[in-house]
């Protein structure tokens, strides 16, 4: 008779974490566009102009970009947990109050609109290098890529899942219903937040095989428990080395590349169908689902293809780069829409162009690989910073472009080179994938 035990099965809490902050990041993502969704009926019922509103719908960006860094800062030093519960909080909070535009005394709306979007992008600049922390806690190397790539694509599930939701309230409850509903939701998942994410070695559901798997694949499973110890090994000579670093400046130019095209479909895909192509605004709004949709396949499906590769070969530059370079030449396609006629075409092209783009999107697994494992917030607010600066400059170039040459076949051409120099800056820039150790 022997005494042996079977080996402990490992759990699977890391799989609820991811899913978890897919729906965060959902939220997330919903939250921005709370005034795409109601500013036709406010505009009407507050007296917007469309520079007004133009105003109201660049203060996100702004506010969001320029506040990486700093966020990033906080989560390196006072954890994730707490900085990101507290973002989660306070963006909802100014979410709600959005509602109250026009009823604050003393106060124009467009005051108001404009203050409460700025704070929100604010509040939400912990949110993507929280995440990236995360997953640098929660995930061995081997499994990085899907588990980016998941919360990556939220992006996309969040215009299929919540704009019909926020469409439905405008109807049927009044424009200000949209802020009190995400609003309150937000509320609702800040407390989910804190009460379901830990550290793994602090999780009260997670087994010693699950730890040491984590662990053993490169997982850094206690990486809030030493917050301290990070904070006070800051200096601002770190910063110099993450804006110097070759490696770390081809992934940031990589990244706003990228972003050209992602805020080409944000901002200007509807126009173009329905100015150049003359689709009828509901037209456009179900085929602007298509690439959304697309785009949501892709990033996932690219995350799950690099996870194979790394397991496969054994190499993360391989592994990263391999995915990057096939959807980025997918997303050149783009360019092709110059010369189509047919507006089926046109839309089933950019629909490959922004599945391309999802598979590419590895930024958020390449940054988990290569951050400083003192800075990782502090990493990923500079590449989320440099990221979402294609927020600030894609709309106003392509707003020139199409001024200059009343149509948009310049813009067109624009985003596709910016899917070309997103390889350059990957396969010429950025050369092995490594974790970057300070000096």
């Amino acid at each position: 008779m022997t005494n042996a035990r079977p080996a402990e099965q490992r759990t699977r809490v890391r799989y609820f974490i991811i899913s978890f902050i897919f729906i965060v990041t959902s939220l997330n993502y919903a939250d921005r566009a709370t005034f795409s969704i109601a500013g036709a009926a406010a505009s009407k019922e507050l007296g917007l102009s469309p520079v007004d509103t133009g105003y109201i719908l660049s203060a996100f960006a702004w506010a969001y970009a320029f506040a990486q860094i700093p966020g990033g800062l906080l989560l390196d030093r006072f954890g994730t947990k707490r900085i990101y519960a507290g973002a989660i909080a306070l963006w909802s909070l100014f979410t709600f109050l959005q509602g109250f535009a026009g009823f604050l005394g003393g106060l124009s709306a467009v005051t108001v609109l404009f203050g409460m979007r700025f704070l929100v992008g604010l509040a939400e600049a912990p949110s993507f290098p929280g995440n990236a922390r995360i997953v640098a806690a929660w995930f061995p190397s081997s499994e990085r890529g899907t588990a980016s790539a998941i919360f990556n694509s939220a992006q996309y599930f969040s215009l299929v899942a919540f704009a019909p939701l926020m469409g439905w309230v405008v109807h049927h409850f009044g424009w200000r219903a949209v802020f009190y509903v995400m609003g309150s939701l937000g509320i609702l998942a800040a407390l989910a937040f804190w009460r379901v994410i830990h550290d793994p070695v602090k999780h009260p559901k997670i087994n010693a095989a699950e730890l040491q798997y984590i662990e053993s694949g490169g997982g850094i499973v206690a990486l809030d428990q030493s917050k301290g110890g990070q904070g006070s090994q800051f200096q601002w000579s770190n910063i110099k080395q993450l804006l110097t670093n070759r490696m770390l400046l081809g992934v940031y130019l990589g990244q706003y590349c990228i972003n050209v095209l992602t805020y080409f479909f944000v901002t200007w895909f509807p126009l173009y169908l329905v100015k150049e192509r003359g689709l009828s605004i509901l037209q456009a709004g179900f085929a602007a689902a298509a690439p959304a949709l697309c785009g949501f396949i892709g990033g996932v499906l690219g995350g799950y293809i690099s996870d194979l590769l790394l397991k496969r070969t054994g190499s993360l530059t391989i592994a990263r780069k391999t995915p990057l370079l096939i959807g980025m030449l997918l997303a050149t396609l783009i360019i092709a829409c110059v010369y189509i006629e047919q507006e089926w075409l046109v839309v089933v092209v950019m629909a490959i162009a922004f599945f391309g783009k999802g598979i590419a999107s590895l930024g958020w697994p390449v940054i988990s690989d290569v951050s400083p494992k003192q800075l990782v917030g502090l990493t990923g607010g500079v590449f989320n910073m440099f990221g979402n600066c294609a927020g600030i400059v894609t709309p106003i170039v392509i707003g020139y472009l199409v001024a200059a040459s009343g149509s948009f076949d310049s813009a067109l051409i624009f985003v596709g080179a910016h899917c070309l120099l997103t390889i350059f800056a990957y396969f010429v820039i950025v050369g092995p994938i490594k974790r970057l150790e300070l000096r």
